[in-house]
């Protein structure tokens, strides 16, 4: 018998089960499949960076994007004059997720974007360029990631709020 309250697998759970424990591109990919095409991509880039990439955390981090991220990022890219006319945000998607997720590996927490950039591009080589060259994509990554770094921040700073810990207080930290 089913429980009707049970739900399915959110897209950072299939994304983190696509990467955890599988090393290689290829493999990654194709258990990503199942979140889409996003999915596809950052189970990719995942399991051809390994490490923290390619566990638990990456679904972790991947659940945390909302629907407020999405639309941050759909008018950030629809507020691009220079973008490309015959490119869809839809195709550019992946390099703002891939930046907000990288912003959320304790490897990068305290490294700035060009410290993060070529781990990135790297994976983004590895297995995106059929979304996009990394210099043409780069840009998106990065706007992820720094949204993701003040989201970061944002959390922080309301959880020492939380526990009774003021401004003050995180001004000496």
């Amino acid at each position: 018998m089913a429980d009707d309250n049970v739900k399915g697998p959110t897209l950072g759970e299939e994304i983190g089960e696509a990467t955890g424990g599988v090393s290689g591109a290829l493999v990654g990919a194709g258990i990503g499949s199942a979140a889409g095409p996003v999915g596809t991509l950052i189970g990719g880039i995942a399991g051809a960076l390994g490490g923290w990439w390619a566990g638990r955390a990456v679904a972790d981090s991947a659940a945390q994007l909302t629907r407020e991220d999405e639309e941050y990022f759909r008018e950030h890219y629809a507020s691009l004059s220079g973008r490309p006319a015959d490119r869809a945000y839809e195709e550019v998607r992946g390099a703002y997720y891939l930046g907000q997720i990288a912003s959320h590996n304790p490897n990068f927490i305290e490294r700035e974007w060009t410290e993060v950039e070529p781990e990135l591009a790297r994976g983004w080589g590895m297995y995106g360029d059929r979304y996009g060259a990394w210099t043409a994509v780069r840009d998106y990554a990065k706007t992820g990631f720094s949204r993701g770094r003040s989201r970061l921040d944002d959390a922080a700073r309301r959880a020492r709020l939380q526990r009774g810990l003021g401004e003050d207080v995180e001004r000496r930290e």
